[in-house]
């Protein structure tokens, strides 16, 4: 089994007035390519900070994280940039479309960014918009899209640049019910087709039969239930 995202003994520590608090303890989780996995927990328990350590945006106090068998802990920033901006696809709660860009365009940037020639890009861009049902709105700016559509743009642009891993962040806070399973529906067929981890944190417990594992945040690990 390949495991495309792997995170080993992670502990995460910061000074409170004078005071050390964990809020990650030796958390351990390895996620298998194609499997969309679930994580819970109630407000402070951790899961910003366990997102930001998945996703190369917060250094571990110790611990390990590997993309595609390889350690980033101890990169640079300009490496975590980089892998950031190659490895990893973020879709956030309020999709977080740049408002002057139409839906095409919010592909196409990212593609600039990492350097991918254009024509390959807007090909790139096309399949994308037309696999996840967006052809007819690519022309279309965030302000007219709904809430829905902006999650399938943001679960596409998260997909641009091939990413071993997809992290999404309360991807259905926004949406009604029946949105909000179409968009996770989205999430773990194109993690299971294109052979991606990808990693949920979500208080939407609709959802959670469309996840392959469904863990739990608490006191700092991460437990089965």
């Amino acid at each position: 089994m390949t495991y495309r995202l792997i995170m080993d003994q992670i502990t995460h520590r910061f000074e409170d007035g004078g005071v050390q608090r964990t809020i990650l303890n030796n958390l351990s989780l390895k996620v298998a390519e194609g499997e969309l996995v679930a994580v819970l927990g109630p407000s402070g328990s951790g899961k910003s900070t366990f997102l930001s350590i998945a996703g190369a945006l917060l250094a571990p106090t110790s611990g390990n994280v590997l993309l595609d068998g390889e350690s980033i802990t101890g990169e640079n920033a300009g490496e975590l940039s980089s892998i950031r901006l190659h490895q990893i696809g973020f879709i956030f709660q309020s999709a977080n479309l740049i408002p002057y860009l139409k839906a095409e365009e919010q592909l196409m940037f990212v593609a600039k960014q990492s350097g991918i020639h254009s024509s390959l890009a807007a090909k790139r861009a096309r399949a994308l918009l037309e696999k996840l049902g967006m052809s007819h709105r690519r022309g279309a700016y965030p302000e007219k899209l709904s809430g829905g559509e902006r999650q399938r743009i943001a679960i596409a642009r998260a997909l641009m640049n091939d990413p071993a891993v997809l992290l999404a962040d309360e991807p259905t806070a926004s949406l009604d019910a029946a949105r909000g399973m179409d968009v996770v529906q989205l999430l773990a067929s194109e993690a299971k087709e294109l052979g991606k981890s990808a990693v949920m944190v979500t208080h939407d417990e609709r959802v959670l039969p469309l996840c392959d594992r469904v863990l739990h945040l608490d006191n700092g690990c991460l437990i089965e239930k």
